[in-house]
């Protein structure tokens, strides 16, 4: 992402980091002979050749292509049905796993053997790869079928923090008991699944290990996890705006900034404005389309290592309507029926955040079995 292209800090991690895409010697190894699927979006690079590519140029038997949210080459709309189709290039059917059914079905798996998962994800409970990768790892255990992820860094990888999911709040944006921000890697949160029974049955799993990565090292990513998180510096402040989504607020889906600008247009003691507009491939039908929205530009603030609410508290403050700042997906999004009821009660952020310290220490001592880095 361009943010952070010349930052000097970055070059010897960049000249070492292996990611698990990157060994296709093991991929190799653990695939010859058999048929594979590859549940994959635009983000399974192998340097800058795709996965399937890659695999197809060393004669493996691909057999198709399952694609999650946002679809294959990651241009649909958050939330957005994803429609089967066949991928030009190569002739294979796409399946999508964001439309009619979100767990493959058995006869989607009856003609392969063994399952490759490789998707860019940002360490956030409700950004919905790790919901499609629960669905992957139950339908291969129920299937008898092996998973293997490729593991890739978390660009939010080096805190944990947030309220534990409430099972009365459990959903596609929040099927795991975890918090907001889990610091988990995609390989290390399937090895969670697994081991909390979180699936009936255990998934034969095979996670291909990343080299000279550690939790605290920054990652910037070379592609877009998804159409509205396009530099370091959404993906750094997602986690604590996306929250915005359960409120009336604009979160900018509609400019080439989202999740890095707020607003309204109701908030006009705030300077900073900007007026949503349909963009394809990233927001047909924003918010606010065509209407000034008043609010926040965060493009250039320093980001905490943890889940802020101080964006959220202050912009309800100002918000003149109160009664309809919030609206049912909320709970969805944060995962528990407390936070609306502390921000509604005027609670300041230190003492929000100290209500959810004891399940979160408990999520963290739990975390520690499943690390597969530093």
């Amino acid at each position: 992402m361009h943010q952070q292209e010349n930052d000097s800090s970055m070059l010897p991690q960049a000249e070492s980091l292996i990611l698990g895409a990157d060994q296709v010697d093991k991929i190799i190894t653990a695939v010859k002979g058999k048929n594979v699927a590859l549940v994959v979006n635009h983000t399974a690079r192998v340097g800058k050749t795709h996965l399937l590519d890659t695999l197809l140029s060393h004669g493996l038997s691909v057999k198709k292509i399952m694609a999650p949210e946002h679809g294959f080459r990651g241009k649909a709309d958050a939330g957005e049905s994803v429609k089967d189709g066949v991928d030009a290039k190569t002739g294979l059917p796409i399946i999508s796993l964001y439309g009619s059914n979100k767990k493959p079905t058995q006869e989607q798996l009856n003609d392969v053997d063994v399952i490759i998962f490789d998707i860019q994800d940002v360490g956030v409970r409700f950004f919905t790869y790790i919901s499609t990768l629960h669905y992957v790892m139950e339908a291969c255990a129920e299937n008898n079928k092996q998973l293997i992820v490729l593991d890739r860094p978390n660009p939010n990888g080096g805190y944990v923090d947030g309220p534990v999911l409430e099972a009365a709040h459990k959903s596609f944006v929040g099927m795991h008991p975890v918090p907001i921000v889990h610091g988990l890697t995609i390989g290390e949160y399937a090895q969670m699944i697994n081991g909390e029974g979180w699936i009936e049955k255990t998934c034969q799993l095979n996670v291909i290990t990343m080299k000279n990565w550690k939790h605290a090292d920054a990652y910037d990513l070379p592609e877009r996890p998804s159409p509205n998180l396009p530099n370091a510096q959404a993906i750094k402040l997602y986690p604590s705006t996306c929250l915005f989504e359960g409120t009336v607020i604009s979160v900018g889906r509609g400019t080439h900034t989202p999740f890095e600008v707020i607003g309204h247009p109701d908030l006009k003691s705030l300077a900073y404005t900007f007026t949503p507009v349909s963009i394809e491939g990233m927001a047909k039908k924003p918010l606010f389309e065509n209407q000034l929205c008043y609010g926040m530009d965060l493009r250039k603030v320093p980001v905490k290592n943890q889940l802020d609410l101080s964006y959220l508290i202050e912009v309800y403050n100002l918000y003149p309507d109160k009664e309809k700042f919030f609206i049912p997906y909320f709970e969805k999004l944060v995962g528990t029926s407390a936070l609306r009821q502390q921000i509604k009660l005027g609670l300041s952020e230190e003492e929000i955040r100290k209500s959810w310290q004891k399940d979160l220490a408990l999520f963290k001592e739990k975390r520690k079995k499943y690390l597969l880095y530093q």
